[in-house]
């Protein structure tokens, strides 16, 4: 699998580390302890299209939200999650 980095360009998959799903981005109330376990431990694996949390860690070092499809690999969008001014290298 490749992903289209908007910094760098297509490249490889395993210069990327995955962080997770998107709602990965939506921290819990603080104090809701279910809330914060299910935040932390509890991940969906679905079958499908989803909208992941990827660093492109080998390259610019930015937080990405890649639309992809689990069943095919197949990357549909990629866009950063800050604007390339905020990215710390």
């Amino acid at each position: 699998m490749r992903i289209n980095c908007p910094l760098c360009g297509h490249r490889d998959i395993r210069e990327f580390y995955y962080l997770g799903a998107e709602d990965y981005l939506v921290r819990p109330a603080e104090g809701d302890l279910e809330a914060t376990h299910e935040y932390l431990h509890v991940r969906k694996n679905p079958d499908g299209l989803t909208k992941d949390v990827w660093q492109h860690e080998a390259g610019c070092r930015a937080w990405l939200l890649v639309e992809r499809n689990t069943a095919t690999h197949e990357v549909l969008t990629v866009e950063l999650i800050k604007p390339k001014k905020d990215i710390l290298l």
